[in-house]
């Protein structure tokens, strides 16, 4: 039993890492939110370019933006990977920085202010799971400390959840101290909310127009399922794992359902010898692989639900957490009983087809 929960356990492990990288890239799109980045960078906007001017462009030139009291929901961003260096360690760490500024809630409207205040100057507000992505613990970058990235020291003001979304493990500071940090003017992207699906429209043939621009305008819901597709070979290969962990716990299963039913041959001989049925007998060994199988994957669920669900796992987008949600239960459960049934069986059946009298003979 405990052979089988460490395999259950392996499974539930694997599938939660999947679950937890689909349901992270799948709440990181808007419907309403358009991203504005420089022609041919759509699946690698750290590489794209714009002039700082860009946003109030966009916000003069198109109607159909969301608004409310006057307030435009145009986020101009600059958004890169960075070596960042907090106060526990001395080695840096490939980080992700995004340059805000106040419009930035208003377009990423999953943001969350978890505790302390928004960024001001020389200042960083850091994501849930930045810690994590920067492979350090959270009291690292806990309110009042520093961190040191692009040559200067930044002061942790805040910290934010954006509701599961690849945002999390991201570090925003103010877009003009960073461009000054940089020396540079110009930005990544212009995230946008439109009003309605003609927004959508219109932005894309404004890019389409303004041909001197060299603007492409890409649909968040659309960018976030490039990222999906691109990381479809991983998927894959984690549920490769997943088959080939559950065919070597169908061997261990064999093993030791083997060794258990050898050794009972006699048992199983007298029980035929009283007039149980072959069919019968068989059953109930399957019954009893069931019922370890059963047990152990229910062992492996109560140690796997504390110890993985919400455990944050660092990755090359970001960081997201596990996701032990009831798909992955029911995999792992599943994985469980169908080792227990297919690992008893062939030694049921290699015991049956000794005859009655040499098994009861048997050592």
């Amino acid at each position: 039993m405990l052979g089988l929960a460490t395999v259950v356990f392996l499974v539930l492990l694997v599938t939660a890492f999947v679950r937890g990288l689909e349901s992270s890239l799948a709440k990181s799109g808007d419907a309403q939110v358009v991203l504005v980045h420089s022609l041919g960078a759509a699946e690698n906007i750290e590489n794209s370019t714009m002039p700082g001017r860009s946003s109030s462009l966009l916000a003069a030139s198109l109607k159909r933006i969301e608004s409310r009291f006057g307030e435009r929901y145009v986020s101009p961003e600059l958004y890169l990977g960075s070596e960042v260096t907090t106060a526990g360690s001395a080695a840096p760490s490939k980080g992700l920085v995004r340059g805000v500024t106040m419009s930035a809630p208003l377009v990423h409207r999953q943001f969350q202010l978890l505790a302390g205040a928004w960024p001001a100057s020389g200042e960083v507000l850091v994501g849930r799971l930045a810690a994590a992505k920067l492979g350090r613990q959270a009291r690292d970058l806990a309110l009042g400390q520093t961190l040191h990235f692009e040559g200067r020291d930044w002061t942790v003001s805040g910290q934010f959840a954006a509701g599961g979304s690849a945002l999390e493990s991201e570090l925003w500071c103010p877009v003009e101290d960073l461009q000054q940090a940089m020396k540079r003017q110009d930005l990544s992207l212009v995230a946008v909310s439109v009003t309605d699906p003609e927004g959508l429209v219109d932005l894309a043939e404004f890019c389409k127009e303004r041909l001197d621009l060299e603007w492409q305008a890409t649909p968040e819901t659309a960018y976030y399922a490039a990222l999906q597709r691109h990381y479809g070979p991983v998927r894959a290969v984690a549920w490769l794992v997943v088959l080939l962990v559950s065919g070597a716990g169908v061997f261990a299963g064999l093993n030791t359902m083997y060794g258990a039913v050898v050794g009972r041959v006699k048992e199983l001989a007298m029980l035929q010898t009283l007039g149980f049925s072959r069919r019968a007998i068989a059953l109930s060994i399957v019954q009893e692989g069931t019922l370890l199988a059963a047990g152990g994957s229910l062992v492996a669920a109560a140690i796997a639900l504390p110890l993985l669900s919400g455990a944050a796992v660092r990755f090359t987008m970001g960081a997201f957490t596990l996701r032990l949600d009831s798909t992955a239960l029911l995999v792992g459960m599943l994985t469980g009983l169908a080792i227990g049934v297919v690992g008893s069986l062939p030694p049921a059946w290699r015991a049956l087809r000794m005859p009655v009298v040499e098994a009861l003979k048997a050592i």
